[in-house]
């Protein structure tokens, strides 16, 4: 089902001895069967660092030595359905509870999505780049987000495990390519838990003082602008948030559950009001800043459709995976779409975008139509909204970063799961403690674009790994189909980026355009003409290659549509990553898909 090469390797169940070795006695306790399990809370270095090559100083210097053939090897290597499903979920010692139906799903993703963008970045883009084209803009990135949904959902009902998009990629795309989708998951949790954070604090305020949403932070005028508004509340809701998520899967699904029916009332009560205080003079100019500001606007408001995804981490604690995903996923999606839409709508419609606030745009707004009781009504509801996101995300990022250190390109410590609560408690004190910090410092225009970046990046690589699940099956499929396809590949991804540089490029004409999108049409043509070799057994994208080559399409767009300080952002954190998976990451995913090989050929010829 996966893109093989030469040297790819398949990670048998067997597991290094030396790496599952118990230090001491007193790390054991009773487990329920009667036997002994060691304890959660430990810390040795067996436990985060387990791996031959990490034994001695001696040992990494000869690992470093061989950085570039173990890059290579690793460059080349593809997990398997079976080895993300079973094999790396014994790294967690326990199973998390399979408590969670299709109802949870779609209260969590409401739970996660409504609440996290909406509230935050409508004021902010409307403000400074689309005006009431935002309309436009939400539709935009909701039908990308839909797109992108779909991808997620056939992933997600075939391969239910913790690590959503980490664990599709590593399957189709290789090892490294999931490194930088995981470097970049992490990036995008810890970033959008800060940035959430920011905006619950500056709501907090507005309630407190209408022209002063900074009234609970404190100014280092020392620190660079952007880094200088040093901000507690944040700091606070963020380790609150998170520890109601680590006490339990099935108790932050209920208290989801409330907290959203209040969103949900509040959404409808914006949206009416909204529309009784319309004023159609305020539409107009609807393109103040031109189209490209719409554009612009659609690439940072993607962040109020992100969340999905995070359901997509759940399926290890769904009940029936097949069934509950694509109902929680889509059908949430489709309506989330929907009210963005209408919120946007109401809010430029009852105040002239220059007049928008960019922190707390929804509870100004109301006071600026001289109903000061509803901008209160509205800020609590904002509040719970932006609260359970940051709930369900705690969810959501904890599990991806379970099943990234469960293929050990993180320490394996953060994988295991706590016997009573039955949750990944390790893994979600780092997200929490990074994001917490982030918070403390950074404002919230400074989070927004790396996260839209990192989001919108993912989204397409999932989309690509779609298509190499589709038309690309090891043993199967013709040489001469893969070459096909592999170009067919190529042109589509190509012409999206030169659509998104002419462009960005301010290019007028339609020259340029015509071609970009006849190439693109052909790709798409040329792969649609080769035979499937995978076909769902359950539930899958419908007009494939079309939709997801539009995926591809869209993100490269608004990826495109960033602008420059975005990427060079973007640039840094990605040269981090690499830094420490040069160093740490390749050495300790090589080990253990090493010694699986060597132990699989043992028992192959025993």
């Amino acid at each position: 089902m996966s893109l093989q090469f030469p040297y790819s390797e398949i990670e048998s169940p067997s597991h290094n001895p030396r790496m599952d070795a118990r230090t001491d006695k007193e790390e054991e306790e009773p487990s329920s069967n009667g036997g002994r399990r060691r304890k959660y809370w430990r810390c040795t270095k067996n436990d985060f660092f387990p791996e031959t090559s990490f034994e001695n100083i001696t040992t990494y210097k000869s690992a470093l030595s061989q950085t570039f053939p173990r890059l290579k090897n690793r460059l080349l290597a593809r997990s398997s359905d079976a080895n993300e499903l079973v094999v790396l979920q014994k790294e967690s010692e326990r199973p998390m509870q399979k408590c969670l139906t299709w109802w949870d799903l779609i209260w969590l993703s409401f739970g996660s999505v409504v609440g996290s963008g909406i509230f935050v970045i409508t004021g902010q883009e409307a403000h400074d780049d689309a005006g009431p084209s935002i309309v436009l803009s939400y539709a935009i990135s909701g039908v990308s987000a839909l797109l992108s949904v779909f991808c997620y959902t056939e992933f997600a009902v075939e391969i239910p495990v913790a690590g959503g998009s980490f664990s599709y990629l590593r399957i189709e795309l290789g090892d490294f390519i999931a490194y930088i989708a995981a470097g970049n998951i992490l990036l995008e949790a810890i970033v959008g838990a800060a940035g959430l954070g920011r905006s619950w604090s500056s709501y907090l305020a507005s309630m407190i003082d209408t022209d002063n949403p900074d009234l609970l932070r404190f100014r280092v005028d020392s620190f660079a602008e952007g880094f200088n508004l040093l901000d507690p509340v944040a700091f606070l809701i963020l380790l609150v948030a998170n520890g109601i998520a680590m006490s339990g899967t099935k108790r932050t699904s209920w208290l989801n559950w409330i907290a959203s029916i209040v969103t949900a009332l509040a959404i409808v009560f914006i949206i009416v009001v909204g529309f009784i205080h319309a004023k159609s003079s305020n539409l107009v100019p609807f393109f103040p800043m031109g189209v490209q500001g719409t554009f612009k606007a659609a690439a940072v408001v993607y962040w109020s459709y992100t969340g999905f995804d995070m359901v997509a981490t759940m399926a290890e604690e769904t009940k029936q995976p097949s069934r509950d995903i694509p109902i929680g996923l889509i059908g949430s999606m489709s309506i989330i779409t929907v009210i963005y839409c209408l919120m946007a709508l109401a809010l430029t419609m009852m105040v002239n975008y220059t007049q928008i606030d960019v922190n707390a745009a929804y509870s100004v707004a109301f006071a600026q139509i001289g109903m000061n009781w509803a901008k209160y009504l509205v800020s609590v509801c904002a509040l719970k909204g932006m609260t359970t996101s940051l709930l369900v995300g705690s969810l959501g990022q904890a599990r991806y970063t379970t099943q990234i250190a469960r293929a050990h390109m993180i320490p394996p410590w953060f994988a295991l799961v706590h016997p009573k609560t039955e949750t990944p408690i390790n893994a979600t004190l780092l997200v929490t403690s990074l994001s917490a910090i982030i918070s403390f410092f950074s404002s919230l225009d400074v989070l927004s674009s790396v996260f839209s970046f990192s989001t919108l990046l993912i989204f397409m690589l999932v989309a690509v790994a779609l298509l190499v699940r589709r038309y690309y099956v090891k043993d199967v499929t013709p040489k001469s189909h893969l070459v096909k396809f592999l170009v067919c590949l190529f042109i589509i991804i190509a012409s999206s980026i030169a659509i998104s540089a002419i462009w960005n490029s301010n290019g007028r004409g339609w020259i340029g355009y015509a071609i970009a999108g006849i190439m693109l049409f052909l790709g798409t043509f040329g792969m649609a003409l080769l035979p499937q070799q995978h076909v769902p057994k359950i539930w899958g994208v419908p007009l494939v290659p079309w939709l997801p080559s539009l995926s591809i399409g869209i993100n490269l767009f608004l990826v495109g549509s960033l602008g420059y300080v975005a990427f060079l952002r973007f640039i840094i954190c990605s040269a981090a990553m690499l830094v420490y998976y040069f160093f740490v990451g390749l050495h300790a995913t090589y080990d253990v898909a090493h010694l699986n090989q060597e132990e699989s050929n043992n028992l192959e010829s025993s």
